[in-house]
């Protein structure tokens, strides 16, 4: 994975855009004023403070309200097959397809990424600190019996460990291996406490390290690391045709201003401590017309 950042122009295209709307803005924007948008996420976009960021943003532009709620890839989506969503922010292409497949969800589009790294205590127990590759770190974690971590909780960022697990020569189990069953920040502060090792997206890390006794044992490939620890967020509609009572026009409208200059702008210069905690990648010189559906599907026919 390369760092893919928005055009260098956006700044300035942003502002010509906003200018160009200027007094058309108000009558656009009238038909979605005081309306509610129901937006299901993920922990790491919620315990960053990006969602508070571009809610904000977005709430400014259009006058709509947006209640977040983060849960988790798995449960974020469980709540949107159950109607009671009407967009869906996640890091796991897997389960996003799966959505999509089974007709819940709609216009997918890319976002943003960032990666996963490999955190532990400053003694490193397992001795896998500057490893390049993550299914060894995993396996020799495993074989010393060194305490990890897991969320344990169909998030995007269990799915990741999950699938490493898979592709090393270990699988996890015994008193060394803990599910917490919560969240990002939980889970850190777990392994801050209990000097363990655990799976985290870079953003979550970076915005709690002033707080945690914790380092990055195994980096990501935004810095050189292995390719499996890439992570990329997609943002998902609900299907109307499915459920009837979800607001589709806002979410679309969500879904826009995210994947717009300006909002792709709003997340490339959120950062905690001077650190850039995501990275856009829907504004692109070569677009990739396959974030619309499922990986598997083919646009050519036998």
């Amino acid at each position: 994975m390369q760092r893919r950042t928005v055009l260098a122009a956006a700044g300035g295209l942003t502002a010509a855009l906003a200018g160009c709307m200027g007094d058309n803005d108000e009558d656009h924007n009238a038909e979605i004023l005081d309306e509610t948008l129901t937006l299901t996420t993920t922990t790491s976009t919620y315990d960053t403070g990006l969602l508070d960021e571009i809610n904000v943003a977005f709430q400014e532009r259009y006058g709509a309200r947006v209640e977040a709620v983060a849960q988790g890839t798995g449960a974020a989506l469980e709540t949107a097959r159950n109607g009671d969503s009407d967009v869906v922010m996640v890091h796991a292409r897997e389960l996003e397809d799966e959505f999509i497949r089974d007709g819940y969800g709609v216009n997918r589009r890319d976002l943003m990424f960032n990666d996963f790294v490999v955190v532990g205590p400053d003694d490193d127990p397992a001795g896998i600190d500057g490893m390049d590759e993550v299914t060894v770190a995993f396996e020799t974690i495993a074989d010393t019996e060194s305490v990890f971590v897991s969320r344990g909780d169909n998030s995007g960022t269990h799915a990741k460990e999950l699938s490493i697990w898979d592709e090393s020569a270990a699988q996890p189990g015994g008193e060394w291996y803990r599910e917490a069953g919560s969240g990002m920040g939980e889970v850190l502060n777990q392994a801050s406490q209990s000097g363990a090792y655990a799976l985290a997206d870079r953003g979550t890390f970076l915005s709690m390290q002033a707080e945690i006794d914790l380092d990055i044992r195994v980096e990501g490939p935004i810095e050189g690391g292995p390719e499996l620890l890439e992570n990329p967020y997609g943002i998902v509609a609900v299907n109307p045709g499915v459920h009837d009572h979800v607001n589709y026009d806002l979410a679309m409208a969500y879904i826009g201003f995210l994947t717009s200059l300006e909002g792709q702008q709003l997340i490339e210069e959120y950062t905690v401590e001077g650190e850039q905690l995501f990275f856009p990648e829907a504004v692109s010189d070569d677009p990739n017309f396959q974030q619309y559906v499922p990986e598997d599907w083919s646009s050519t026919t036998d």
